[in-house]
């Protein structure tokens, strides 16, 4: 598979994390097949802002739930503005009840259909 095609499955996945949940590079990169591509996850939504259309990728974060790509969003806080519009609370760069606002793909994702 080619990286562009494997940032397009990225995107698509990204596309489907619900209003107020968050997913991580790992969570996504292990519902791809690819678990050892959590960083191509995130080379993938650094692309995203290069009129593909809306790609929620601020509801992506580290596997802890820190904002660890925040410095992609053109100001320091625009992602964290962004999750908190969406009611989730962050602090210092943390997503705080991670464990309730996680969205597992490999879980929640529907299925495809064959």
């Amino acid at each position: 598979m080619t990286d562009s095609g494997f940032f397009d499955e990225v995107f698509q996945v990204v596309r489907v994390i619900p209003y107020g949940r968050v997913s991580t590079y790992g969570a996504i990169a292990r519902y791809l097949g690819s678990p050892q591509s959590a960083r191509m996850v995130g080379w993938a939504l650094n692309k995203s802002f290069d009129g593909r259309g809306f790609i929620p990728a601020h509801r992506v974060v580290n596997r802890l739930g820190l904002l660890t790509g925040k410095h992609h969003f053109g100001y320091s806080d625009t992602m964290r503005q962004l999750l908190e519009s969406e009611g989730i609370i962050v602090e210092n760069d943390q997503i705080q009840e991670f464990d309730q606002k996680f969205w597992d793909p490999v879980k929640e994702m529907p299925e495809a259909e064959g």
